[in-house]
């Protein structure tokens, strides 16, 4: 007896499956899969992932960058460039009503106007002067002489520029007003009915004033500026037999040009603008431009020539900034 079975296993991925098993005994078995096998929860998935046409239709753009600076310029026009074109607007809108250019001329025609714009171009300009010397001398004196508390020196600078204004007149007025500490001294030893020192109350006495207070905002820079220097360019410089001044002049004072300029254009506009220390000081003799636009508004009523004031003082200092960016891009600044 013969067992003849023949079994043929053939696996082809065709997708289809074909059993064949006759009943001679020959088995034979296709199993065809050509990728068509579908999942019905994966073709679901695919399905839904797949962007549809009017997604695909709107790109995904990001906002223009000038979106982005709407807000702070719209803030800042709000309180700030709002309010300055009021002034402008006052300026030329005459008590009689209308617009013209009558108020312009009545402050330019005044000698009030002229006498105050010479004060305070000639406080600002002494101030500046005197700032950037005394300043550059005092950091000389605490970055390159050694000294005890030196950084603490230093460190009160960083201090003294968040004093305010009048907290250093006042301090003037204790030390050299008409009942301060010198004229008592004077006073107790002399036997004198009164001092000597009167000057508070002058053109001179708001000069000191300014530049005690304007000094610091001059030494800021300078310090920042020589604590750039190569102290081993000052040592060849001494080795070779120069003397402190010529170090000073063709070694520090070049490095020093760039934060001089800027310290020296900032104090200049602040003392442009400064009220705080006339006021205090008391010199009834003294007007300068913001004590014109104080008395004119508050004193007079007078708000057409206030505003005409402002107007020109804001002219000034906004001239002295633009020529303080020019030097300072020149200086390197």
């Amino acid at each position: 007896m013969t067992d003849t079975g023949t079994e043929a296993g053939t696996d082809v991925h065709t997708g289809t499956g074909t059993g064949t098993g006759p009943e001679s005994g020959s088995d034979t078995g296709t199993n065809k899969h050509t990728g068509t096998d579908t999942d019905p929860a994966r073709t679901v998935t695919e399905a839904a992932s797949r962007p549809t046409p009017q997604a695909a239709a709107l790109p995904n753009r990001p906002a223009p960058r000038g979106l982005w600076a709407l807000p702070p310029v719209a803030v800042l026009a709000f309180f700030f460039l709002y309010p300055l074109a009021l002034v402008v607007q006052q300026s030329f809108s005459p008590d009689d009503g209308g617009t013209s250019v009558e108020p312009y001329a009545e402050v330019f025609a005044s000698e009030a106007f002229r006498e105050a714009l010479v004060t305070t171009v000639w406080l600002a300009a002494g101030a500046t002067v005197g700032c950037l010397v005394l300043g550059f001398v005092l950091a000389l004196v605490i970055a390159f002489v050694p000294f005890p508390g030196s950084r603490a020196v230093a460190k009160f600078i960083d201090v003294f520029l968040s004093f305010p204004s009048f907290l250093i007149t006042l301090a003037l007025l204790f030390v050299y007003g008409t009942v301060g500490m010198a004229n008592g001294v004077w006073t107790d030893v002399t036997g004198a009915a009164e001092g000597p020192f009167h000057f508070l109350t002058t053109p001179w006495g708001v000069l000191l004033a300014e530049i005690t207070y304007f000094t610091p905002f001059v030494m800021r820079p300078l310090l920042a500026a020589f604590s750039q220097i190569d102290t081993a360019q000052l040592e060849v410089a001494s080795s070779l037999g120069a003397r402190p001044a010529r170090i000073v002049r063709r070694v520090i004072l070049p490095e020093a040009l760039p934060a001089l300029a800027a310290g020296g254009s900032l104090v200049l506009v602040m003392c442009l603008n400064e009220f705080g220390i006339v006021l205090f000081t008391g010199a009834k003799d003294v007007t300068t431009l913001p004590m014109l636009v104080y008395s004119k508004a508050i004193l007079e009523s007078d708000y057409p020539a206030a505003c005409v004031v402002a107007v020109v003082n804001i002219a000034i200092s906004v001239g002295l900034y633009s020529l303080y960016r020019v030097v300072s891009r020149r200086v390197g600044a």
